[in-house]
């Protein structure tokens, strides 16, 4: 059941992208090299074999982004990891092949979205468990408080990690805050019927409630989804407890409960109730620790430093695999 709630439990995550992540990924090439290479004007265009290293414990993910970066750069990526799959460092997760300026010339963009993706995916991943541990059904979603051109990716964790993207934009639900009632003159009422009537019944509304009363209110005016705003969590409780009974909820399942505002991995599963249909946080993006990674090119036989030992193209110290 709880599986049924992941989207890679249905197919491949990197079928939901849309077909301009990758000029997206073009945009980030020509910020890191808007002009001359002039590291890549070194070490020339001699064909070359690089290892992809994770270095901390992590989960893959940003696979298509990385893919994309050398193929872009015309080089070859052999994964040796599934996407979403758990592993220990020093582990070897991919190879790539293509000329050495190139590999130099994709590794940070292609690190550092890998990195980012990586530890959303990772915190995601580990928040869903310890709610699951505590007995919760529902679904654990993150926000919109994602970094400006770069929330594809970070979206793309959160669903490999096994969570809800919860809205991706404006347009994707309307989502009535505060600001927006206090805009209608207080009335909730008005507000949803206005996005009601500028969405039409294909997009969701859902009310950001102070109070019980709120939440009551929105419901009756038809909202899709409330949630409860900074509650504690006897407030969590008691308020969707007296929703679901009102409103018989737990029958016609037309409204979902939503909780947020404050919530982490220390304080989450005190929200852990049967009336809670979806718990959201920004806790599992933002600021979340990266996994490491890194790039290491292979030397040729004749190389100084050895058959068996690789150098980090972006100026680190070398390392034995």
């Amino acid at each position: 059941m709880h599986n049924s709630l992941r989207a890679n439990a249905h197919g491949n995550t990197a079928h939901l992208l849309p077909d301009n992540y990758k000029r997206i990924v073009s945009s980030w090439l020509d910020e890191d090299a808007p002009s001359f290479d002039y590291g890549g004007f070194v070490v020339g265009e001699d064909v070359a074999e690089a290892r992809l290293l994770g270095k901390t414990e992590g989960i893959l993910a940003g696979v298509p982004f990385f893919d994309e970066v050398f193929r872009q750069l015309d080089c070859t990526v052999q994964w040796h990891l599934e996407e979403s799959e758990s592993f220990e460092p020093v582990k070897h997760c991919a190879t790539v092949r293509g000329p050495v300026r190139k590999l130099l010339l994709g590794e940070r963009v292609a690190l550092n979205t890998l990195a980012r993706c990586s530890g959303i995916a990772k915190k995601s991943s580990y928040m869903l468990g310890l709610l699951r541990e505590a007995g919760y059904k529902g679904i654990l979603a993150g926000t919109r408080k994602t970094t400006p051109g770069f929330r594809l990716v970070e979206k793309y964790g959160m669903l490999v990690g096994g969570c809800d993207p919860h809205r991706h934009d404006l347009s994707a639900m309307t989502m009535l805050k505060d600001n927006h009632i206090w805009a209608c003159k207080g009335s909730i009422t008005n507000a949803v019927a206005a996005a009601k009537a500028a969405g039409g019944f294909a997009i969701k509304v859902e009310v950001e409630c102070q109070s019980f009363e709120e939440a009551d209110e929105a419901i009756g005016a038809g909202a899709d989804v409330v949630m409860l705003d900074n509650f504690s969590p006897d407030g969590v409780r008691d308020c969707s407890r007296r929703l679901k009974e009102k409103w018989n909820l737990s029958e016609r399942g037309r409204v979902l409960v939503e909780v947020s505002g404050g919530l982490t991995e220390e304080n989450a599963e005190q929200y852990v109730c049967e009336h809670v249909d979806v718990i959201s946080t920004s806790s599992i993006h933002q600021g979340v620790r990266h996994v490491d990674f890194s790039l290491k090119i292979v030397p040729r036989p004749d190389s100084e430093q050895g058959k068996n030992t690789v150098t980090d193209g972006d100026g680190g110290e070398s390392t034995s695999v």
